[in-house]
């Protein structure tokens, strides 16, 4: 994932943190982040960690939206995270940094020379988001839970890009069932299915694509 500060210096970037009105806060595991948050319109930063973006329904069943690493962000103008239905729970001790979206136009940021770079590093994340999210899509729009696993586990080797077709699963079997959504049980069964039938082999924590 790119850097949004990426050739901007030391120097630079605290004066542009400072202009946009950026601050730090630090999240435990497990922690709703925006029940933290008091801003109207913001973007969200995360510094390290990662956050998974879910929403709840009225009968309680929850769907991942998003999953976001360390060098992604969100917010009100790219998440609907004013929906009541939307939680942001940290996976991890997580650092997210607020910037306030009405000072990334304010004029004291414009007419200084990092300003573009700066633009430039935040639709280039952008980009790689919504590609992200395009993939997310994708794999949604499969009709059966096979498909769905089969398709999930090719952008994982690709993603990796070592060739190897050995994958390792970066979720644990419930947030892969929420992320794909699926039912549990249903995706474990399907899980053993392709081992029987010889699509995949798990190797302890990994897996060994034959397809």
């Amino acid at each position: 994932m790119s850097n949004l500060f990426a050739n901007i210096s030391e120097k630079e970037m605290l004066k542009l943190k400072k202009i946009l009105r950026a601050s730090s806060q630090k999240f435990k595991k497990n922690v709703n982040v925006l029940s933290n948050v008091n801003r109207d319109d913001f973007i969200a930063l995360v510094d390290y960690g990662s956050i998974e973006l879910i929403y709840t329904d009225y009968e309680g069943n929850k769907t991942v939206i998003e999953e976001l690493e360390t060098g992604e962000f969100f917010g009100t103008l790219t998440s609907s995270v004013k929906n009541e239905g939307i939680s942001c729970i940290t996976k991890e001790d997580t650092e997210i940094t607020f910037i306030e979206y009405d000072q990334i136009t304010n004029d004291e940021i414009i007419k200084n020379d990092f300003y573009i770079i700066f633009i430039k590093n935040l639709i280039k994340i952008l980009t790689e988001q919504l590609n992200t999210r395009n993939t997310r899509i994708e794999l949604l729009t499969k009709r059966t839970t096979r498909d769905k696993l089969l398709s999930y586990f090719k952008y994982i080797d690709k993603k990796t890009g070592d060739g190897s077709k050995i994958i390792r699963i970066p979720l644990s079997y419930t947030e892969l069932a929420n992320y794909l959504s699926v039912d549990r049980s249903a995706m474990t069964r399907e899980l053993k299915y392709l081992k029987e039938e010889g699509f995949i082999e798990q190797i302890n924590k990994k897996i060994k694509l034959y397809y």
